[in-house]
């Protein structure tokens, strides 16, 4: 039994995304087809983005967070101060 559950669809104008896909095997059973489907899942990144646009997030409330981001980087590979 083959099965395939790749997607291809296009997200906005420009980006087209391909959905992780798996054939199960000759012999595998369901519980391996599944594991098999959630690594690929998982370092699609797929459930990240999920979670991140579950709910919307206002465009400064998204700059903030980043710029929050980028200074905890900073200081914890020692290039910048202690953030407030």
């Amino acid at each position: 039994m083959t099965f395939c559950s790749s997607l291809i669809f296009q997200h906005s104008h420009k980006e087209v995304i391909a959905l992780p896909g798996i054939h199960i095997r000759e012999g595998e059973s369901f519980e391996q087809a599944l594991r098999r489907f959630k690594k690929q899942c998982e370092r699609a990144g797929i459930l990240t983005e999920l979670r991140k646009r579950e709910f919307f997030e206002k465009p400064s409330l998204a700059r903030k967070k980043k710029a929050m981001q980028a200074k905890k980087r900073g200081f914890k590979t020692g290039g910048g101060k202690r953030w407030e």
